[in-house]
């Protein structure tokens, strides 16, 4: 959590953080504008299961410039269950097919 938030708090400008599956263990990484870890031109590559957007237009009406209060909040709202689901559906696809 504490890494993650790091990673997002770090993001300069427009971008995301990102909680990646890659090579079998998990990774954080940060992308700019509309990249993210699927595309060929990522720095990061990975299956994706937890998204922040920290892009200003996330968070400016409740939170104004307040990037940091709007990281934090992040961790009131995750659907938990579905980041697990998508990690079950990562080990799923590499037992059965190549990813």
């Amino acid at each position: 959590k504490g890494q993650f938030t790091d990673a997002a708090k770090n993001v300069f400008g427009s971008g995301w953080t990102w909680l990646i599956i890659q090579n079998d263990k998990l990774r954080i990484t940060t992308t700019q504008d509309q990249d993210n870890p699927l595309m060929d031109i990522a720095a990061d590559r990975g299956f994706p299961i937890l998204c922040l957007d920290v892009w200003e237009h996330a968070y400016y009406l409740n939170n104004q410039n307040r990037r940091y209060d709007y990281i934090n909040a992040f961790w009131s709202v995750v659907n938990w269950e579905f980041v697990a689901k998508r990690y079950s559906s990562y080990k799923k696809r590499t037992t059965t097919t190549a990813w």
